[in-house]
């Protein structure tokens, strides 16, 4: 077939530097990922390709203009992402990205959901007394938990937040490392104090952790008590035995969200222990109110190669089993 040429006037300097990327990046991506050649001509990008190239690339660029217009920044994480949306000929769940922001953390960046599956989660979060949050790492299911969690308390939906992780990963265990207590278990919950301080900043975080507005603390220390008026989060959840999660989630009190979520891919408990998170899923799955996302490789939202090593690994354990 012969090569076509379409010619889009653009005026947006911002947006044409983030469509090009540093050092041409994105647009050597969208190049080879649709088979067609970009060219920046003055005020116009002229889109040298097939014309079936060309009908998908004027919708990809239409849909970025949009995202770049409410004020999103592109990078090339959204931008793979948007154009395989397009390919996979979902345009209209583009637009399920430009809602509102969940909140703006202390450095007036607006905290948004950066892909349909995360726009799910925080959907499942919103309507469900408890929710589970599925998926592999980089997917920001820990991240948008807490983000809901910050919200709900900048609303005054709730008086507490209580962040928990079991204690014990990876076969380690506590009486063989050095330090007491705190030195034992601040490893195992630094991924919450990382969110937490990235929304909050150093501020309102120490102020909130000395209140008792927000603790964080191991999974052993939710046992006998009652979580009233409460956000609470389980995080890492597949390393919990059947028992540990039965424990938690008869925890929640009046007034309070639970989010639990996990990796039933990266499961580190000893042999001969069933993950309390699998376990969870079969027992709990027919109660109205509890919610299930479950996100994907589509939903890694880290550096893009993360994506293709998740795939790999799912590839590799399908073919094993």
């Amino acid at each position: 077939m012969s090569e076509k040429q379409l010619r889009l006037p653009v005026e947006d300097e911002i947006f044409i530097r983030e469509l090009f990327g540093d050092f041409d990046s994105n647009k050597k991506v969208i190049e080879s990922t649709l088979n067609i050649n970009i060219v920046l001509r003055e005020d116009e990008l002229v889109l040298i390709g097939e014309e079936k190239s060309l009908s998908i690339a004027r919708c990809l660029i239409n849909e970025l203009f949009k995202i770049r217009k409410e004020g999103e920044s592109l990078n090339s994480q959204k931008i793979s992402y948007v154009m395989n949306l397009v390919l996979e000929g979902n345009n209209s769940e583009i637009n399920k990205l430009l809602g509102e922001a969940i909140l703006i953390n202390h450095k007036g960046k607006p905290i948004k959901p950066k892909t349909i599956g995360q726009k799910s989660y925080i959907s499942v979060i919103e309507k469900k007394d408890l929710a589970f949050g599925i998926g592999p790492a980089g997917t920001g299911k820990t991240y948008l938990a807490v983000a809901m969690a910050v919200k709900a308390l900048k609303e005054q939906r709730i008086n507490r937040i209580v962040l928990t992780r079991p204690a014990v990963e990876a076969g380690e265990s506590l009486g063989f490392l050095p330090g007491d207590l705190k030195d034992k278990v601040d490893p195992y919950l630094r991924p919450l104090y990382d969110s937490l301080f990235d929304l909050l900043g150093q501020e309102k975080y120490l102020k909130y952790m000395e209140r008792g507005v927000i603790e964080v603390a191991p999974l052993a220390y939710m046992r006998g008590r009652t979580l009233n008026n409460s956000f609470v989060i389980l995080d890492e959840a597949q390393n919990t035995t059947k028992e540990q999660m039965k424990m938690f989630v008869t925890r929640l009190g009046i007034g309070s969200k639970a989010v639990i979520t996990g990796d039933i891919t990266q499961i580190d408990l000893p042999r001969g222990k069933f993950s309390g998170l699998k376990n969870a899923i079969q027992v709990l799955s027919d109660i109205e109110e509890i919610g299930f996302c479950y996100l994907s490789d589509k939903d890694v939202v880290r550096h893009q190669l993360v994506q293709k090593i998740i795939k790999a690994y799912d590839k590799f354990e399908k073919e094993k089993n």
